[in-house]
């Protein structure tokens, strides 16, 4: 595996190093966004992870940029932003997970393997994916809410929606959706589905009547008969 760390911060940069070569991983570090941006068009990489904070551009703003040019690769981003506004932001820009300063690097290898195993293994599913109201191509990835293209998902509200469509009426808890569509258990950042599922329903017309929160529970999507 090879990985992009882009965080300004030496000491976290070489603990990161210490624990990549214990798991096997190649590790590339840059500690300005200018020179992550130019180590990621220069290699091929099956992770990036990147410092909300950096001088010359930020993570925010490098995430954008990459994801402007159509690549997928898994992002996560690390942070001591830890509000609700502040994650959607990060989501909203296409970043897969969200790692709050200070952190385990246990977690974060976790987290690492995770998001690599599901982004390489992906689930053994039809192609498409259909419901009274949704249509999904699993294969282009695109989305029709009644023949409407809805283009604006992120990476993961895709994936959260997908997962969500095909499994109608099933209630989820917080932690479960954290496992299956993450691929990591609870770590105690339950916001995380919260603020995804906030999204969907916004940018889905009528959203709030095909997800629904079951209180006390989780969440589950179900079309009303009629």
């Amino acid at each position: 595996m090879h990985i992009l760390v882009v965080e300004d911060n030496p000491s976290v940069s070489s603990m990161l190093e210490l624990f990549f070569s214990k798991e096997g991983i190649t590790g590339d570090f840059a500690s300005d966004g200018i020179d992550g941006f130019d180590k990621y068009q220069q290699n091929d990489y099956d992770l990036l992870v990147l410092d909300w904070m950096l001088p010359g551009m930020d993570g925010i703003a490098l995430c954008r940029k990459i994801r402007e040019q159509g690549d997928q690769v898994p992002i996560i981003m690390l942070t001591a932003k830890d509000s609700e506004s502040d994650q959607v932001i990060g989501f909203e820009m296409g970043a897969d997970d969200y790692v709050t300063k200070p952190f385990s690097p246990l977690t974060l290898m976790a987290r690492i393997k995770a998001v690599t195993r599901r982004s390489q293994k992906g689930e053994a599913m039809e192609d498409r994916v259909q419901t009274k109201h949704f249509t999904i191509n699993k294969t282009t990835r695109e989305v029709l809410k009644d023949g409407v293209v809805v283009d604006d998902l992120t990476p993961k509200e895709y994936d959260l929606l997908v997962f969500l469509l095909q499994h109608p009426k099933q209630v989820f808890s917080r932690e479960q959706l954290l496992e299956r569509v993450w691929g990591y258990q609870f770590y105690g950042d339950e916001r995380t589905v919260d603020v995804h599922i906030k999204r969907i329903r916004k940018k889905i017309a009528g959203g709030e009547q095909y997800f629904h929160t079951v209180w006390g529970v989780g969440y589950k999507f179900e079309e009303q008969a009629g």
